[in-house]
């Protein structure tokens, strides 16, 4: 008897910052079992106040994929991203995060809180951070100094070396770890290689289920480099910090852009020390991988993005030939 084919394939992303919400507004409109697991280091801004005053997990890359991935009106995702630019005590803070700090506080729990949240914003998907408490990013510099803290390491002016969490005792939740051992596909990125994409992969015990697990497993390489992170790096550059920081090769494949950057936009990013990741073809070969072209940037707000539709085809139609060969090998 052949058995069933499975109706929804599932599909798990690792990241934070600007890149993973962009990324799920275009895959949540698939039907696909999307898991977004999501750095908990920020330490900036009203993420790090509530962080440090609160000692819960840092909640703001936490609330752009509640955002992102949620069904509701536009105006009640508006009010939930609403920043408050008063002069007093609520000056900075997001109301998302406000609201996410509450629910811990009401529940006992982050996770829990994140979970109701993912009910009254009728969530897509499921959002689970990478640990369910406070951790704490370092970055080990070229001269061997240590800075503490992520919003400070790409203001450091410093190569980094590599990066690196505390406390020592991090446990990943357990749903993140059966989430990751039955996805289909894994996808890590898009995001900043050392205080988005590392930060998730540090966690002990997670990032050796991403490592031995049989699903595929893609890397969305960054359009942009970025001063104080990856100034000058190529494609090959990202991918080989990922393996040294996890002591091994475990990426099966990699999206990369094949459109030049308009030359304006280059110009306007040169104020930020930016350039295009150079997508060094032979060396992404030489480590192995199968290597994914297309024009994958869009313009939002005269800010260059992972075209967010373009991508989600892409990952898309990966998931559905891993599940097909999948079925095909049953």
């Amino acid at each position: 008897m052949i058995p069933n084919k499975p109706e929804r394939p599932r599909i798990a992303i690792i990241g934070g910052g600007t890149g993973l919400p962009v990324l799920l507004r275009g895959l949540k409109k698939y039907p696909v079992d999307i898991t977004a697991i999501v750095t908990v280091a920020d330490d900036g801004g009203s993420s790090g106040r509530l962080r440090n005053e609160l000692d819960i997990p840092a909640p703001g890359d936490i609330r752009n994929v509640l955002a992102a991935l949620s069904d509701v009106e536009p105006l009640v995702e508006q009010m939930f991203q609403h920043r408050f630019a008063s002069s007093n005590e609520l000056t900075g803070h997001s109301l998302g995060n406000l609201i996410i700090a509450a629910m811990t506080s009401i529940t006992g729990d982050f996770v829990h809180a994140i979970q109701e949240m993912c009910k009254v914003l009728n969530v897509r998907g499921k959002v689970l951070p990478s640990a369910n408490q406070s951790v704490i990013l370092h970055a080990e510099m070229d001269d061997g100094s240590i800075v503490t803290g992520e919003s400070k390491i790409p203001n450091a002016g410093k190569m980094i070396k590599r990066v690196f969490l505390s406390p020592d005792n991090i446990m990943p939740l357990h749903e993140t770890i059966q989430e990751i051992r039955q996805a289909d596909l894994i996808v890590i990125g898009p995001g900043s290689l050392y205080t988005s994409i590392l930060p998730n992969l540090l966690v002990p015990n997670l990032g050796a289920e991403i490592r031995s697990s049989k699903a595929k497993k893609v890397y969305i390489c960054n359009l942009m480099t970025q001063a104080g992170e990856t100034l000058d790096y190529t494609a090959s550059d990202h991918v080989k910090a990922i393996y040294g920081h996890m002591g091994r090769e475990f990426i099966s494949s990699i999206l990369v852009n094949n459109e030049p950057i308009p030359y304006a936009v280059q110009q306007r990013y040169k104020e930020e020390y930016a350039q295009p990741v150079q997508f060094d073809i032979k060396s992404l070969s030489a480590l192995g991988l199968e290597i994914v072209e297309d024009k994958i940037y869009s313009f939002d707000k005269h800010v260059i993005r992972h075209d967010t539709e373009k991508v989600a085809h892409i990952l898309y139609n990966m998931l559905l030939d891993e599940t097909n060969r999948r079925f095909i090998r049953r």
